[in-house]
């Protein structure tokens, strides 16, 4: 499985609806190819900082099925608005999973 990891910086007090709008998108992912998990986690040290993390089967599920696809415009759409600048987004890959 790969993670896509993007940290999103969201304009100030944004949170309540930036975290709605991530919920009513849940389905998007839920029905994307290859999306096996998505979570969002708010920073605590920086408030306006979440990272969002998605399981996905593949790299290409990610950056070829869902990017090329209506749901991934439909989800610039819900949360664009809210962002204080371009999410920076990095795929990971478990070479050690301790417990």
């Amino acid at each position: 499985m790969i993670h896509e990891i993007a940290e999103i910086t969201i304009k100030p007090d944004t949170h309540a609806a930036f975290e709605a709008a991530v919920r009513e998108a849940v389905p998007l992912f839920q029905r994307a190819a290859g999306c096996l998990s998505i979570r969002i986690e708010r920073t605590i040290e920086r408030p306006e900082t979440y990272r969002l993390v998605i399981g996905w089967a593949t790299l290409e599920n990610h950056t070829v099925d869902f990017r090329g696809s209506d749901d991934f415009q439909a989800w610039r759409a819900l949360v664009g608005g809210f962002f204080a600048e371009p999410p920076r987004v990095e795929h990971t890959e478990t070479v050690v999973n301790g417990f």
